[in-house]
């Protein structure tokens, strides 16, 4: 494939060498419904040649020809990996078989990564956090990162072209052949990033945070921050800053995720009333059938939600499947300050209803009331008690809301 695809520039020695994965629809169980990039960086200096990182392995021929768009592969000194998951470490034995590098630099924690993950055929160097190291007239220091969001992860600073190579950090899955997240649509870029941060680094929000003011300063001085997925950062970095911030401290705003699953319509209806009473609380209200709404959306609602509530009906005894993936999913995730609550529409068994409370227990929500229940269909009586719920709601979220 070499000669069809080509390098894109993005300062005077750096190029994006990475590759473009149109068709990817999950990622772990997050539906990348835009696609993905993988983005690797070759450093073009006078003396040596440095590439950033790797692609995934299907991709390793794209990336080898972006290489040679620019350089002679075989020229390629150093490579680093600031993290050892197989989306960015994919092609790296590939790579180091076809060009020999000198070495490979990493973390410390990195190099028992990679071990784990390969056996290649050269030094593995760990590079302590804070050091400085010239390659030639290429000037690198390394930050480690740890759980941001890998225990070996690690980001790098280029001075003089003041880029930040922050790996998995301030990234998103979205496919695009614009290379800049100014040249896309703004509200596309801010949804974006927001359900990367919620399906990717949720569950690290107290390290991401650590990080995040840690390394503030230099964030604010980069002129590029060249993130591992979707399209680079080269305006709008403060704002960037604030966002991370924002959704680190996780604090609830006046917002109520309502999901649900409906056998015969019955819990579906009760949803609706439960949202009914949310709204005239003063809430906004985001209201998620799991016919059509995905985990991995929903845990984006949550980003900046006060409240989630949820309702399942009862299959052979147990709460229905869709419910409990979800559940799986958010307890993995580990959303904080939210309020919730369950309901559901029964047959035989409530059972589900108790299921479903228990999981929200374990996701350490602070629950508002006992699992709300209807026999079969619900009556008017009924749907006034499902309007009660979201009010009820409403106003655990606005005493927390202040």
């Amino acid at each position: 494939m070499t000669g069809t695809f080509e390098a894109f520039q993005i300062s005077d020695r750096v190029f994006w060498v990475g590759a473009i994965d149109w068709s990817i629809r999950d990622f772990h169980g997050y539906l990348t419904d835009r696609g993905t990039t993988y983005n690797a960086f070759l450093i073009k200096g006078d003396q040596k040649n440095v590439l950033v990182d790797t692609v995934k392995k299907p991709f390793y021929e794209e990336m080898y020809s972006r290489i040679a768009s620019v350089i002679d592969p075989s020229t390629i000194d150093t490579v680093i990996s600031h993290h050892a998951e197989l989306d960015h470490s994919g092609s790296l034995p590939a790579l180091v078989a076809a060009v020999r590098p000198t070495n490979v630099l990493t973390s410390k924690a990195g190099v028992d990564a990679l071990s784990q993950h390969f056996s290649l055929d050269v030094p593995v160097q760990a590079v302590p956090s804070g050091t400085t190291m010239e390659l030639g007239d290429i000037r690198l220091t390394f930050h480690d990162t740890r759980m941001l969001h890998w225990p070996e992860s690690m980001v790098s600073w280029l001075d003089g072209d003041d880029i930040l190579f922050s790996q998995d950090g301030f990234g998103m899955h979205l496919a695009s052949s614009q290379r800049w997240t100014d040249e896309l649509n703004a509200e596309l870029i801010h949804r974006e990033t927001a359900k990367y941060y919620a399906n990717i680094l949720m569950p690290f929000a107290g390290p991401v945070s650590k990080v995040v003011g840690k390394l503030g300063p230099v964030i604010q001085k980069a002129k590029i921050i060249a993130n591992e997925h979707g399209p680079m950062w080269r305006s709008g970095i403060e704002e960037l800053l604030g966002w991370y911030n924002r959704w680190s401290e996780r604090k609830p705003t006046r917002k109520v995720v309502i999901t649900y699953a409906s056998m015969w319509q019955s819990t579906a209806t009760m949803a609706r009333a439960i949202a009914e009473g949310a709204a005239q609380g003063g809430m906004q209200v985001a209201l998620m059938g799991l016919d059509t709404a995905h985990r991995s959306d929903i845990a984006m609602e949550l980003l900046d939600a006060g409240a989630l509530v949820v309702g399942s009906p009862n299959l052979n005894g147990f709460m229905y499947p869709t419910v409990a993936d979800l559940l799986t999913y958010l307890k993995g995730l580990k959303p904080k300050g939210l309020v919730g609550a369950a309901f559901g529409s029964y047959g035989w068994s409530p059972a589900a209803l108790d299921q479903v409370q228990a999981a929200l227990q374990e996701i350490k929500m602070d629950l508002v009331a006992e699992p709300l229940g209807v026999k079969y269909v619900p009556t008017t009586q009924d749907w006034q008690a499902c309007r009660q719920l979201g009010k009820t709601v409403a106003e655990r979220v606005q005493s927390l809301c202040g």
